[in-house]
């Protein structure tokens, strides 16, 4: 009898089984021979999920975001304030807990700034709004709490843009020594003028 392959999953195995190899090396260093050995597959099955390696960091981010909000989620339940709120928000740009996700980020930022396909370009158009659309919701819960004031929507997007331009820019100068004070320094410089004084 025929053994019956789960497509999905075996994607989803060999994304996972490499994921060490992409959080330590450069993609560029990285060959589709190296990363078929290391997730214990040949070369040639690499070819029958997917596309190319660029195409594993695509599978392997979707993988490890989906994990990470859950996360995200239950953390943000757990705090009290807006402002905290945003700062959990923040906390993917720098926490120890979503570096090995940081790693497989930058590699897609880097593969869809240099040869985007329309597939990854969804899928980033698609994550920015779910991202958007949860700031604005978290920005919308303060203001319907009385905690800050009713134009602070109209930053929602900004907010969120903040916490990944300053990553960006940590990544690529040296202008941003400790990226969590920076952001939490114009997390809280922004709370000052919109916050609803007592």
């Amino acid at each position: 009898m025929a053994i019956i392959v789960d497509k999905v999953q075996k994607r989803k195995d060999i994304a996972l089984a490499s994921k060490e190899l992409f959080v330590k090396n450069s993609l560029k260093d990285l060959s589709v021979s190296k990363i078929a050995e290391n997730a214990g597959v040949s070369k040639g099955s690499i070819y029958d999920y997917f596309t190319n390696k660029e195409d594993i960091v695509f599978e392997l981010l979707h993988i490890m975001l989906l994990e990470y909000d859950k996360r995200k989620e239950k953390k943000l339940a757990e705090v009290k304030t807006t402002k905290e709120r945003v700062k959990v928000f923040a906390e993917f740009f720098y926490s120890d807990e979503t570096e090995e996700l940081r790693e497989i980020y930058k590699d897609f930022i880097s593969i869809n700034l240099t040869t985007p396909n329309e597939e990854m370009t969804k899928f980033q158009t698609e994550c920015v709004t779910r991202y958007f659309t949860w700031m604005c919701e978290i920005i919308q819960e303060g203001i319907d709490k009385g905690e800050i004031i009713p134009e602070s929507i109209n930053i929602a997007k900004g907010l969120f843009a903040l916490g990944e331009g300053m990553f960006i820019s940590s990544n690529i100068t040296y202008t941003i020594d400790n990226l969590k004070k920076e952001l939490d320094q114009n997390i809280d410089a922004i709370f000052s003028l919109i916050e609803v004084k007592q």
